[in-house]
């Protein structure tokens, strides 16, 4: 896997191109402003690029919008987008778009090297990967206009998995339930949240689209 690093910490980028490096992949470019993202994307067409939120030179969120930038020119990149803190209002910017190839993890979760690089291969694979803390937080709203106040317990947390990326054997497993058990349990989530059913749309990612928009 060819991958692009895009952080301003010195130390994370060259921790994590070892990392990465020993893990057979091959860090094409390491950079610490957006800008140098954007160039090296152009230069290089990676197949994932791994980016922090906040970046020089007012380190708020050039990071996020190099990513949607890099959405909307280079689509078949994959992003892996890192936050210091579980920032909604970005997630649900990532989202607005497809969620094809996208991971939004929370940056304690590079330190679980296992988890990292199985993120790393999901975003690369087509995935939708987001972080445990980032999706339990959305969960968490309890409005009665939220639509998410409707689900049942188990459902709520088979909605948290869909928004790690797992497909539906994978739940099963880590819930200990039948795979006709999580089919039953997504149904009932996509008729409670009023999702469309139109051959268009994907209704497990307008599921996820649901809660981190809004």
């Amino acid at each position: 896997m060819r991958v692009i690093l895009a952080d301003d910490s010195v130390l994370l980028r060259e921790g994590l191109s070892r990392l990465l490096g020993d893990a057979g992949h091959d860090v094409v470019a390491a950079v610490g402003d957006a800008r140098a993202l954007l160039d090296e994307v152009e230069r290089h067409r990676p197949d994932v690029a791994v980016v922090d939120v906040r970046m020089p030179p007012t380190h708020t969120d050039e990071g996020l919008r190099a990513a949607l930038e890099i959405r909307e020119r280079r689509p078949e990149v994959g992003l892996l987008v890192l936050s210091q803190y579980v920032e909604k209002t970005y997630a649900a910017a990532l989202l607005a778009g497809s969620a094809t190839g996208l991971g939004y993890l929370l940056k304690d979760r590079v330190s679980e090297v296992a988890d990292f690089l199985d993120s790393l291969e999901r975003v690369h694979a087509g995935g939708a990967v987001f972080d445990p803390e980032v999706v339990r937080r959305l969960l968490a709203r309890t409005t009665r206009a939220d639509p998410l106040s409707r689900l049942s317990g188990r459902e709520a947390e088979v909605l948290e998995h869909l928004a790690q990326g797992f497909v539906n054997a994978a739940i099963a497993a880590r819930l200990h339930v039948s795979l006709s058990t999580v089919e039953k349990h997504v149904n009932a989530i996509v008729d409670k949240l009023d999702l469309p059913r139109d051959p268009d749309y994907n209704r497990r990612v307008l599921a996820v689209l649901r809660y981190l928009g809004g």
